[in-house]
């Protein structure tokens, strides 16, 4: 079976979690191609040479990266004729603050709504804290915001939210959903 996997990131974090999740589905002997959202090449693809198709962008400010909006909302129709999965990275999917839990969907109902996309799943995923990529404006503010969400402020390191035994069962049961699907296919053919 063939899979795509396409994401937009800002830090880096999104592109190491979509290359876990098509080294996983390649440990199930199938095939996954992983495109950056703003690589050129991905207005041509055709999308029904795959059987599953994964999506993921990082959130901020509210916003996900345009890369994948534009993507999305260009094939929103074919997207909703495959198996596909949504990816939103986000440090608000590691709270358990009911008003960061509240924004996330918030934000990701909005992103569906406006791209007319209906993925088949949904399944938030924490992203990092890169405080080593961060200018100093930017490392105090985030550091302030995990010191008010109780998170390490150690900002000589990287701190990485991402549960990555909660990534592997999400990705292990999409590649079965689509495996499902297809043999079900394959019987009434």
């Amino acid at each position: 079976m063939n899979f795509l996997v396409v994401y937009g990131t800002t830090e880096g974090q999104t592109r190491k979690i979509c290359q876990f999740v098509a080294d996983r589905i390649k440990v199930s002997s199938h095939n996954a191609d992983l495109v950056d959202a703003t690589d050129p090449t991905l207005g041509t693809l055709k999308l029904r040479g795959y059987d599953g198709v994964v999506v993921a962008g990082s959130l901020h400010v509210g916003k996900f990266q345009t890369s994948i909006e534009e993507f999305v909302k260009a094939r929103h129709q074919t997207l909703n004729g495959m198996r596909t999965m949504f990816l939103p990275v986000s440090l608000s999917a590691a709270s358990h603050d009911a008003d960061d839990i509240k924004g996330l969907a918030d934000c990701t109902g909005r992103f569906v709504n406006e791209t007319g996309w209906k993925p088949g799943e949904t399944h938030n995923v924490a992203g990092a804290f890169r405080y080593t990529q961060y200018d100093f404006f930017k490392r105090w503010g985030m550091k302030l915001i995990a010191y008010q969400k109780g998170v390490a402020t150690d900002t000589s390191r990287d701190l990485e939210l991402t549960d990555w035994v909660a990534l592997t069962r999400v990705t292990d049961g999409f590649v079965a959903t689509v495996e499902a699907v297809g043999k079900a296919v394959a019987a009434g053919a």
